[in-house]
């Protein structure tokens, strides 16, 4: 049995919903920790694009339990829309997701007031989705949530709700949007409860359970170090742990129950939203990896920020979270340049910085440090075998590996499941490699 946390050591959009989708058959069970639907994790199979929200990248394979744990804020009207379109697609959705008890909800105020609170800020923007994801974590640590166990004692619902709005409606009403009627909501979430009470269980509990039987679980995050509310670029951080310590927090699992994280790195850097971004091209070259890239959310449609890959905060994103093994994605996109640039290190007023500054104010001021390589010249898509792989490209990655203090056991070529090398000797206790080679020739 080996479990796994799989997470992003970026600003997010590393490729992480590929990279599960593509190892889920070398374990039971897909568990995600945290964060909501603002989260957007593109899988490519077999030319088809499926694109999921809160439901972990595991269920599009059959008899794999999906998890989804207290760490996670739940909108149920996102929920059961990403659920319907998975059945349309003749995914199995069913008891094969679980929902746990302790999550909380996300309620119709929550988007409204994250709108306000976003255009109060003005040139200050955060950049979030106004999808209500901080305002519920915000509710959660205030102690007014409501979760979803409440779901199951109506009586309770219905006054958490009042109790909730009276709060909130004045609110509203000074932003200038009409106060919304508890019973109204109370209508709608009651319809949800009949809905979702068959997928509501006692989450750690039931983790527990699985890994006393010898069950292997996949950790999802959402997001990426770099937004994590205590670790990251604060305040331009989403309102949950991405890191691995939200694992434990996030599903009720023990950290010795946890044996290795897999760290998702993308070739490049991107970041959504406002925030400094040393490494950004503004540019042609920034958008020329944008175009080559794809890079635009999945979730909401915007553009990312795209600049050269930076060793800096991947390096400390490894320190952080114990990654020893990370899956390189992306690479192909740098295909078309002649030269290649990596950021090695930072200067801050003149001094060369030991670590990454997750202060905003000092990280707009760092003057990055770079190292040109040459480019290879040549498509990587579709290359299955890595010593098939150019040799600057070689280059490329043992400079980002030594960089980083982590090694590659992933290399994404593209794509679809099948544009991946696999490295054996770096993946053992990891990941179950005949399983997934398996599944691939399927």
């Amino acid at each position: 049995m080996t479990n796994v946390v799989v997470l992003g050591t970026q600003w997010g959009d590393e490729g992480k919903g590929k990279i599960v989708d593509l190892i889920t058959p070398s374990f039971d069970v897909v568990a995600r920790y945290q964060g909501g639907h603002n989260a957007g994790h593109t899988v490519y199979v077999k030319g088809r694009k499926t694109v999921l929200h809160l439901i972990p990248s595991g269920v599009l394979h059959e008899g794999t339990l999906c998890v989804i744990g207290n760490g996670v804020v739940l909108s149920p009207k996102a929920f059961l829309a990403e659920a319907e379109s998975l059945k349309k697609l003749g995914v199995s959705v069913g008891r094969n997701i679980v929902l746990s008890k302790n999550a909380h909800l996300i309620l119709p105020y929550h988007p409204l007031l994250e709108g306000l609170s976003e255009d109060r800020r003005g040139s200050h923007k955060i950049g979030t989705t106004k999808q209500g994801i901080g305002p519920a974590y915000e509710d959660k640590i205030g102690r007014r949530g409501i979760r979803v166990a409440d779901l199951l004692d109506l009586d309770v619902l219905k006054d958490k709700i009042r109790e909730n709005l009276a709060e909130k409606n004045p609110l509203l009403e000074q932003g200038g949007i009409a106060p919304l009627d508890p019973d109204a909501i109370f209508e709608e979430f009651k319809g949800y409860a009949l809905l979702l009470a068959p997928h509501i269980a006692d989450v750690p509990l039931l983790l527990d359970d699985l890994i006393k039987e010898g069950k292997s679980i996949l950790f999802e995050g959402a997001q990426g170090v770099l937004l994590d509310i205590d670790h990251g670029t604060y305040p331009y951080v989403t309102a949950s742990n991405p890191t691995a310590g939200g694992v434990c927090t996030g599903l009720g699992v023990g950290p010795n129950k946890i044996q290795a994280v897999l760290g998702i790195t993308k070739a490049y850097t991107t970041r959504v939203g406002s925030g400094p971004f040393p490494t950004e091209l503004v540019e042609d070259q920034g958008k020329t990896i944008q175009e080559r890239g794809d890079e635009f959310g999945a979730t909401t449609g915007r553009s990312r920020r795209c600049g050269w890959f930076d060793a800096v905060p991947v390096a400390y994103a490894c320190r952080i979270n114990g990654i020893e093994t990370v899956a390189l994605t992306k690479p192909d996109i740098l295909d078309v340049f002649q030269e290649i640039r990596i950021c090695t290190s930072y200067k801050y007023k003149g001094t060369l910085l030991r670590s990454f500054p997750v202060e905003s104010e000092v990280l707009a001021k760092v003057e990055p440090q770079y190292r040109s390589v040459r480019g290879w010249g040549r498509p990587l898509a579709k290359v299955s075998d890595f010593a098939k792989l150019p040799s600057a490209f070689k280059d490329y990655l043992k400079i980002i590996e030594d960089l980083i203090g982590a090694r590659a056991g992933i290399v994404s070529t593209g794509v679809e499941r099948e544009d991946t090398i696999l490295l054996p000797e770096r993946l053992k206790g990891i990941v179950d490699l005949a399983k997934v080679r398996a599944a691939q020739s399927r």
